[in-house]
């Protein structure tokens, strides 16, 4: 079987895009290169469309190629951490904007994943110092593995929230679950940790909880929300003495909050 008859199948069997990634992922090839030897035969066929197969099945593209696109930079990904997503990118944007106003920010993340908020800000802000905690122990090897792959500082600590971690923040950042428990996922996405994404019958639970626990330790909370969750966050944030701003995603929901901290950061964003 020549190169473009499988993948020319593989279309037919799934999406272009996938069908692609897949084929430069078995061959080790980038696409102008499978480009330049399309009418060759294709090694190990049976073996491209396993991969088809999984993937139709419900297995993750990203848990496939083990590999993920974040920012500027590529990142480890292995079952088991949250896969990345675009809409994460507008939170680490956020936060740089409000951090490089810091000198050397300190900075925590809440339930790091695969270390691609504290990794990316780490890269952006040189003078920062990261702490990230998470749970998951499968997290925190990816993590580690991504920032020894990008040759990057942060203090990756395997707890639950801020379990001892007794210092205070310029930043605390948390990309937590917020989906409801009752919302159907496709296939896919249910593949990935359901911990990572489910945050409770409310679905902003451990929003909550969060800040809560971060308004005695922070001057700003960044996080990402869910589309439908910014009036019950606005009144809790507010209760916890945060003034909050919220930003849209490209679809126009709200996506990430900025909250200044009233008791610890008397002008708020007006002090940046």
């Amino acid at each position: 079987m020549k190169i473009f008859e499988a993948l020319k199948k593989g279309e037919e069997l799934t999406t272009s895009f996938v069908a692609r990634e897949l084929l430069k992922f078995h061959l080790n090839l980038s696409m102008t290169e499978i480009l330049l030897r399309i009418n060759e035969n294709l090694d190990h066929p049976h073996r491209y469309f396993l991969l088809l197969k999984r993937y139709e099945d419900g297995e993750p593209l990203e848990y496939i190629t083990s590999k993920a696109s974040f920012l500027d930079s590529e990142f480890f990904i292995k079952k088991g951490v949250l896969i990345p997503r675009f809409e994460t990118e507008i939170l680490v944007k956020k936060v740089y904007e409000v951090a490089k106003n810091f000198t050397n920010p300190k900075i925590c993340e809440i339930g790091f994943g695969s270390g691609i908020i504290s990794l990316s800000l780490k890269k952006m802000l040189p003078s920062s110092n990261i702490t990230a905690t998470d749970i998951s122990k499968t997290a925190f090897e990816v993590a580690n593995i991504n920032a020894k792959n990008l040759n990057l500082d942060v203090n990756f600590i395997n707890t639950s929230y801020l379990d001892g971690i007794d210092d205070s923040f310029d930043i605390i950042v948390s990309n937590p679950p917020y989906i409801k428990n009752s919302y159907k996922l496709d296939k896919w996405v249910l593949n990935e940790p359901k911990e990572a994404l489910f945050g409770g019958v409310k679905g902003y639970e451990i929003l909550e909880h969060i800040i809560n626990l971060s308004k005695d330790k922070t001057r700003i909370l960044a996080c990402e929300i869910g589309y439908d969750q910014k009036r019950a966050l606005s009144k809790i944030l507010k209760e916890n003495g945060f003034e909050a701003k919220f930003y849209k995603d490209l679809a126009g929901f709200d996506r990430v909050f900025l909250a200044s901290n009233s008791n610890l950061f008397k002008d708020g964003f007006d002090e940046l």
